[in-house]
């Protein structure tokens, strides 16, 4: 305790630091705001049936990276969620479309209008998804809950949900450049947060009027709660290390190299983009079900929206492991690695320099890839079998990587950027040991 406040003092002594916190916090504070706000026209009082259609299944996922302002009708009720799906676009693009490769390469520049493209990208998502929300509105709603009807609602509304989900853009980006960790990422995790007190109040009313050892179980829930934490701290944290020989070079009078030191490879490069990436597409059919009129799509619709169904869970499991190899394979360039040790004449034991120690990299990252990818897409569908064994829903959704490798990334990245200030000021860290581990990659 007495080294917490310690810390606290030196980050207060840091006037940038201080700063920047205090941005953070501000802006996360008017994003909080803004999910309260609900759209003109609209009676707050009549939203019970929108939030029992929220209190479950894929459309409560989706209430919880809003923060609820799904449920509320709010401006921000689409959320960052868009942005991320044109995200997912303009990197698959990056692979495929020579325009966008080129862009990569670029620099600062090529970053600009990438980052442009992306917004455009991300308004014309938003479209569809603005009027499949006020379709389910218009369903959910009775007409006493709209002080206007028709096109006089429907246009405005459009607009205002497209306006609120690029304001939510603005202010993650402005967290990003005047505050302290990433922007997007802090809003999705503030949004999980601001789901957890209810949900565990509601778990706990539940277990208490259970008849026969509720509490017992509802403090059991907690300590397997507590290992998935542990377990989600590890996957984060998890790294392979490769020895690199420097040969001894000698430069007038000096010695330089001779020593062997190791490059950590993380088991999960990807952080926890995958996860949010998956959760993007798996919301597509929400959009389909809101402006299809086929029985048929609608169907299948349905069969991907059951968040403890198997095809639900088997194609988000599949598209986690996917998205694993595939941002750990934009985030790790063997190449740059094997030329970067061969300029300051570093090399492995036992492997060539060159294209050897490129397929050498390459083969070690697929290897230990493979099994954290496993293990991201297993926690990530955990919460499916915790609903299965009888926990609410709000709860179950804390025990996987949806919420709980969130918070775990997300956490540990801020943490390990207010290290990197403290210690660059020579001031004592966060940690005794040292630095603490952030993700290496996967913020957005």
């Amino acid at each position: 305790m007495k080294r917490f406040i310690e810390t606290l003092k030196n980050i207060y002594k840091i006037e940038d630091l201080r700063f920047r916190i205090g941005t953070t916090l501000f802006l996360l504070l008017i994003y909080r705001l803004g999910s309260f706000v609900s759209l003109p026209g609209i009676d707050p009082a009549q939203l019970e049936n929108l939030q029992s259609q929220t209190a479950d299944g894929l459309l409560g996922l989706i209430n919880m990276f809003s923060g609820g302002a799904f449920a509320q009708a709010s401006i921000f009720a689409l959320g960052i969620m868009p942005y991320i799906s044109a995200s997912i676009v303009i990197q698959l693009m990056g692979i495929a479309v020579p325009y966008f490769q080129r862009l990569q390469k670029e620099g600062e520049s090529g970053r600009r209008k990438i980052n442009q493209i992306t917004r455009y990208l991300t308004v014309v998502i938003l479209i569809p998804q603005a009027s499949a929300y006020l379709a389910n509105l218009n369903m959910q709603l009775p007409d006493s809950a709209f002080a206007m009807s028709g096109i006089w609602f429907t246009l405005p509304s459009m607009v205002m949900l497209t306006a609120g989900s690029m304001f939510v853009l603005w202010l993650g980006e402005r967290i990003t450049d005047k505050g302290i960790g990433n922007g997007i990422s802090l809003i999705i995790m503030i949004g999980i947060i601001a789901n957890l007190p209810q949900a565990i109040l509601q778990e706990f009313a539940s277990r208490i009027n259970q008849q026969g050892g509720g509490l017992v179980m509802f403090l059991v829930e907690f300590v397997i709660l507590f290992f998935v934490f542990m377990a989600s701290i590890l996957l984060v944290q998890g790294t392979r290390k490769i020895p690199v020989q420097y040969a001894k070079r000698i430069v007038g009078n000096k010695q330089y190299g001779g020593v062997r030191q190791y490059i950590p490879l993380k088991v999960n490069a990807a952080g926890v983009m995958p996860i949010i990436f998956a959760q993007a597409i798996m919301m597509v059919p929400i959009t389909l079900v809101g402006v299809a009129n086929s029985e048929n799509l609608r169907g299948v619709a349905a069969a991907l929206t059951n968040i403890t169904g198997f095809w639900y869970n088997f194609i988000q499991f599949l598209l986690v492991v996917a998205f694993t190899y595939f941002y750990t394979a934009i985030t790790i360039n063997p190449t740059q690695m094997a030329e970067d040790m061969k300029k300051n004449g570093g090399f492995i034991p036992g492997i060539k320099p060159g294209k050897k120690t490129v397929e050498y990299l390459d083969t070690i990252m697929s290897r230990i890839t493979l099994p954290g990818s496993i293990f991201l897409g297993l926690v990530t569908i955990l919460p499916a079998f915790a609903m299965l064994i009888g926990i609410n829903q709000s709860f179950a959704l804390f025990y996987g990587g949806t919420s709980l490798l969130i918070l775990v990334g997300v956490v540990l990245d801020t943490l390990q950027q207010i290290e990197s200030h403290l210690l660059m000021r020579h001031y004592d860290g966060l940690m005794k040991s040292g630095r603490i581990k952030g993700r290496s990659g996967g913020s957005m």
